[in-house]
C-alpha cells in the first residue's frame, strides 16, 4: 500500500480510503468486519463512515458495525484513520426534530458524543461536514469544533459535498478566528464520468490544502464494466448507472471506454480508480466494497500504471472542463 499526507498536514494516509456505506444495509456484520480485517492487512489504514449511515431506522447501524470490530482488539483502532460524518437528522424516523441535524453547535455538540458512543472510541480523527448548512454561521461551527479538538474528541476537520467558494469561506473565516486549522479535506463526486470538480473544488482545495477525497469512483457501477457484464449475464446496472446507460450517448461512451480497456487487457473498476490516483490533489477515492473480491480489486488498482496512450484515450472518451478559470471564463 502507498501512503500520502492527508492535504497540508502530517497525517499519513492510504491511498485506497475504505467506505462502510454498505455495511448493515448491504453486508452483514461478520462480513464487514472480514473486510475490514483484510483492508487492515493489505495496508488501508483510513476508514469512512457517517452517522446517518444505516439508514432510516437503523441510522447508526455502521458506525455501531465499526465500533464492534474496534472492540475485538488487535490494535484495530490504533492503525485505523477514522473520519465518520455530521448533518443528517438523527431524530426518529417522521418529522424531524429541530436541532437534531445540520451544523449548529448544538447538533455538532450532540452528535459528536453520539457517533463516540456507537464508535466505542474516545476520539475521531477526521470529523466531516457531510453538507453544507446554509443556515448556521462558520463563526459558530469553528467555536462549537474548538471546543471538542481541546476536549480531544476530534481531531482534524473536513468537509464533503462543499462547492469552492464555501471551502474558501470555511478557511478564511477560521483562519480569521486563529487557533484553529480549519479543513484539512474534502469529499466530492469525482471519476471519469463526472469532472465538474476539476472547475472549482479541486483548484480551491489545492489552494487551501484539503486532501481530495473522490466519492464514488465507479459513477455508481457505470465504470466498473457494466456493459460486458450485463452481455456476460452477470449482474445488471441499477440506480445511477441504469439511467445512465439509458442515455444512447451515455452508452456509446461507455461502450468506447470498455472497448480501450479491453484492448489492453485492462480491468474497468481498477482503471477508474488508478485514473483517480493520477490526478493531483487527490489523496485517495473511496472504495466501498460489498464482498471480499471486490475489495481485492480495488487494492490492485494502486499498484496499476497507466501508460500515457491510455491515460490520452481516457481525456478523448471523457473529455475534462478543461483548466479553470479558462473553462468558463473564455
Amino acid at each position: 500500500m502507498e501512503y500520502t499526507q492527508l492535504g497540508r498536514t502530517g497525517l499519513k494516509v492510504s491511498r485506497l480510503v475504505l467506505g462502510t456505506m454498505n455495511f448493515g444495509p448491504q453486508t452483514d456484520e461478520a462480513d464487514s468486519h472480514a473486510i475490514m480485517d483484510a483492508a487492515l492487512d493489505a495496508g488501508v489504514n483510513y476508514v469512512d463512515t457517517a452517522n446517518v449511515y444505516g439508514w432510516g431506522e437503523n441510522k447508526g447501524r455502521t458506525e455501531s458495525i465499526i465500533g464492534n470490530w474496534f472492540a475485538q482488539g488487535g490494535d484495530r483502532r490504533e492503525r485505523t484513520v477514522l473520519a465518520t460524518k455530521v448533518y443528517g437528522n438523527m431524530g426518529a424516523d417522521g418529522e424531524p426534530w429541530p436541532n437534531h441535524d445540520k451544523l449548529s453547535a448544538l447538533n455538532i455538540r450532540r452528535a459528536v458524543d453520539a457517533s463516540l458512543k456507537r464508535l466505542r472510541t474516545d476520539y475521531i480523527d477526521v470529523y466531516q461536514f457531510h453538507h453544507v448548512d446554509r443556515a448556521t454561521p462558520f463563526e459558530e461551527i469553528w467555536q462549537a469544533i474548538d471546543v471538542l479538538v481541546r476536549q480531544g474528541k476530534i481531531l482534524y476537520v473536513g468537509s464533503s459535498n462543499f462547492p469552492g467558494y464555501k471551502i474558501a469561506q470555511a478557511n478564511e473565516i477560521a483562519a480569521r478566528r486563529g487557533g484553529t486549522i480549519g479543513l484539512v479535506s474534502e469529499q466530492c463526486l469525482y471519476n471519469l464520468a463526472e469532472r465538474r470538480a476539476e472547475m472549482e473544488v479541486l483548484p480551491a482545495a489545492r489552494e487551501y490544502g484539503l486532501g481530495v477525497i473522490p466519492w464514488s469512483p465507479l459513477h455508481g457501477g457505470l465504470l466498473g464494466g457494466v456493459i460486458r457484464k450485463q452481455a456476460e449475464g452477470g449482474r445488471r446496472a441499477s440506480g445511477r448507472a441504469a439511467d445512465a446507460l439509458a442515455d444512447p450517448a451515455v452508452r456509446s461512451q461507455i461502450q468506447a471506454y470498455e472497448d480501450l480497456l479491453d484492448k489492453h487487457g485492462l480491468e474497468p473498476g481498477e482503471v477508474a480508480l488508478a485514473w483517480l490516483l493520477t490526478r493531483p490533489g487527490v489523496t485517495g477515492p473511496i472504495v466501498g466494497p460489498r464482498t471480499a473480491e471486490q475489495l481485492e480489486s480495488a487494492l490492485r488498482a494502486v499498484e496499476l500504471e497507466l501508460a500515457p496512450a491510455i491515460l490520452d484515450g481516457l481525456d478523448e472518451i471523457f473529455p475534462g472542463p478543461g483548466p479553470s478559470p479558462e473553462a468558463f471564463a473564455w
